[in-house]
């Protein structure tokens, strides 16, 4: 009953931090009449603000023969524009104790600098400048290419977990481009053009595809002027409506071998689920949430718990679901079994996990203690103005109100142990299972280190 009671304090505690901090931060938003939106959250703790540049575009865009582009042409955005010459963006920003990078995804490609709340401009005005003035040079594009390639080597081709991952992925999905790897297919990038790369500029990056979030110690009024007066000239372009291209329904499970030179076996499992732009019952995806926290929620969590320090049957095992894709995507599971122990003996654990979920309510103590951990996750996380900008920008940028995330404590909360083991019941079935191993295969001990990559970013 003690243990109880300080978790509804906790939980309480937990959802007041948060409205109070909602409640001191409000969003202010436009829009130009270009099209482009603007996000603007106030933090005045300190005098820094993250700006972010959102476009509508990622790997999920991209289509059989061009995969890889919008990655690549992540990389060719810091090559400069007849403004500034290639590596200058970031020089500046550096010169001026700012921090930047950038990042592709399936579903969007954002760009942001960290930097002292009074420089924001100098963010916005360069921001603006490649938003339609990046050269791409043959030569450059050459260049940057076999560094993406080199790229795709080392993070995915000797990385037997990451190998295991994309050709998973493939097989998982049949006519989702979530099958395709965001870096691309290395046959792709072989064919890859500089035209390629000048098409899908000018397609994707205009203003009316673009999002502007910035959050930090900043005054909204001010910065609607300064995006106004470096964005609001560019003229928009005609965006391509994407194609729905939903998975086909899967009507049975799907099973993969991959062997690849590795010290140990790896297990990969995913199931088809929706997600918050796709659903038609608006709370599964927070019980999904919820029941991923419930299995891999830290050391009391029911893998660390049961699977490794009672079973020992694995020395690692992870879930994970992520709600805000822009299309359906999986509720995934992946360990290493440990020492005498092989994937089948992994698998098995993991199926008997599921079952109980699907037979047996979670417990009050259980769930509430996972549901403080949730929203206190939630609260921290909003502690940065990064992951403030961060949040503004992917919800809006895959199509969802960014008032979901204001949202999300309060549904969190709403779960109950009953819609956990409906979900566990509607989608932990084998018909929409796919799964992959890792066959290890002997190790060329002979093979020389990999160099570290130059011009990379990431």
């Amino acid at each position: 009953m003690i243990y109880k009671g300080m978790i509804a304090a906790a939980l309480a505690a937990s959802a007041l931090c948060f409205s109070s901090a909602q409640a001191a931060s409000p969003v202010h938003e436009f829009t130009l009449d270009n099209g482009m939106k603007i996000l603007i959250k106030e933090d005045h703790r300190a005098p820094v603000a993250t700006t972010m540049v959102w476009y509508k575009v990622g790997s999920s865009y991209e289509h059989e023969g061009i995969t890889g582009l919008s990655h690549v042409f992540e990389h060719m955005m810091f090559k400069g524009t007849e403004k500034y010459a290639p590596g200058e963006f970031s020089r500046i920003i550096a010169a001026n104790g700012g921090s930047q990078n950038a990042f592709t995804s399936r579903d969007y490609t954002a760009y942001y600098q960290s930097m002292e709340a009074s420089r924001i401009e100098l963010s916005i005005e360069m921001e603006a400048d490649r938003m339609r003035n990046v050269i791409i040079l043959d030569d450059e594009f050459a260049k940057e290419l076999e560094v993406v390639k080199e790229e795709r080597r080392m993070r995915t081709e000797d990385k037997p977990e990451s190998l295991v991952y994309e050709q998973f992925s493939a097989a998982a999905f049949m006519t989702s481009p979530y099958r395709n790897p965001v870096i691309g297919w290395m046959s792709d990038l072989d064919s890859m053009t500089a035209d390629d790369l000048r098409s899908w500029y000018k397609t994707w990056y205009a203003p009316n595809n673009a999002i502007l979030a910035i959050a930090g110690d900043v005054d909204p009024q001010q910065v609607y002027e300064l995006a106004n007066k470096h964005f609001g000239p560019i003229e928009t372009s005609a965006i391509p409506s994407p194609k729905p291209r939903r998975d086909i329904q899967q009507k049975g499970e799907r099973r993969i071998s991959v062997k690849a030179p590795a010290e140990l076996p790896y297990l990969l499992m995913g199931y088809k689920v929706p997600v918050i732009a796709t659903t038609t019952d608006s709370m599964e995806p927070y019980a999904l949430s919820v029941l991923s926290s419930i299995i891999d929620g830290g050391n009391s969590a029911r893998f660390a718990k049961h699977l490794i320090r009672e079973e020992q049957v694995v020395s690692s095992a992870s879930a994970g679901y992520n709600p805000t894709a822009r299309l359906n995507g999986l509720f995934m599971f992946d360990a290493n079994p440990a020492k005498g122990h092989t994937v089948e003996d992994a698998e098995q654990a993991i199926q008997r996990q599921i079952k109980l979920l699907q037979t047996e309510l979670v417990s009050d103590d259980e769930l509430a203690r996972v549901k403080a951990q949730v929203i206190a996750g939630d609260v921290y996380e909003k502690d940065s103005v990064f992951a403030q900008a961060m949040e503004l920008g992917r919800l809006t940028t895959v199509g969802l109100d960014w008032r979901i995330g204001d949202q999300y404590v309060e549904n969190i909360q709403k779960i109950t142990a009953e819609q956990i083991r409906e979900v566990a019941r509607k989608y932990l079935v084998s018909d929409t299972l796919t799964v992959a191993v890792l066959e290890p295969q002997p190790l060329d001990r002979k093979k020389a280190p990999l160099r570290p990559l130059s011009g990379m970013r990431h």
